[in-house]
């Protein structure tokens, strides 16, 4: 019988990219055409890739670039992310999920901005939340945990009573930091060390308790 692990927490701080959308496709196309451009092997730079702002990728790998070059890039880029929706669908069971938090307190928090976000989850079919912080609300990228505690700011809850969904190194680096537990979805998460993993979110179960907490059941 698979082994479930229940983590309680009062709200629920969410990714968007390969957490929540599956926007895979989309990600590689773009970040390999910058990578020929910047002679960069591709496959090396989509090892890094996921869940930073696209400024913060381009410093980490060309560290001696101006700043000016990467935020440049980093707007073509988004432009180009944001007319591009070839590919991009619900990861498995967000749909039943999201479904499951309408009357739970929750949060987007990507790296991607409004525009962006905006086109992604209206692709996936995926309703956005009340409250979302874009790459427009902080003034650093993950991993630091400026966005995360933003969000549970914005709900009215203490980091400790928040639980984030993540699948990249940098995003569960950042809940950690923040001082939330984090599940980790996808295998790419597994190596990140999350509080608990996930395949996908057809093993997530979100239950209500009387006391308006949420007791999140996950399965392996």
């Amino acid at each position: 019988m698979p082994a479930t692990t229940t983590l309680t927490a009062r709200a629920l701080l969410l990714d968007m990219d390969s957490t929540i959308v599956n926007s895979e496709a989309v990600v590689e196309r773009c970040w390999r055409r910058w990578a020929a451009e910047q002679e960069l092997d591709a496959d090396e730079v989509l090892k890094v890739v996921h869940g930073r702002q696209g400024w913060a990728t381009m410093a980490a790998l060309l560290p001696d670039r101006p700043m000016e070059l990467n935020l440049a890039d980093n707007r073509r880029m988004l432009a180009q992310e944001t007319a591009d929706m070839d590919g991009v669908v619900p990861v498995p069971g967000a749909p039943a999920f999201m479904a499951a938090l309408a009357t739970v307190p929750h949060a987007l928090v990507t790296s991607a901005d409004v525009p962006l976000s905006d086109a992604r989850m209206g692709a996936a079919g995926l309703p956005m939340p009340v409250v979302r912080i874009t790459a427009e609300s902080v003034s650093a990228s993950k991993p630091d945990p400026e966005g995360f505690l933003k969000g549970a700011a914005e709900l009215g809850f203490a980091p400790e009573d928040c639980l984030v969904f993540e699948d990249s190194e940098a995003g569960i680096e950042a809940g950690r930091a923040a001082g939330m537990r984090v599940v980790g979805v996808g295998d790419r998460a597994a190596a990140f060390d999350p509080t608990a993993q996930v395949r996908d979110l057809t093993r997530v179960r979100v239950e209500v308790l009387a006391d308006g907490a949420v007791a999140v059941h996950l399965t392996a």
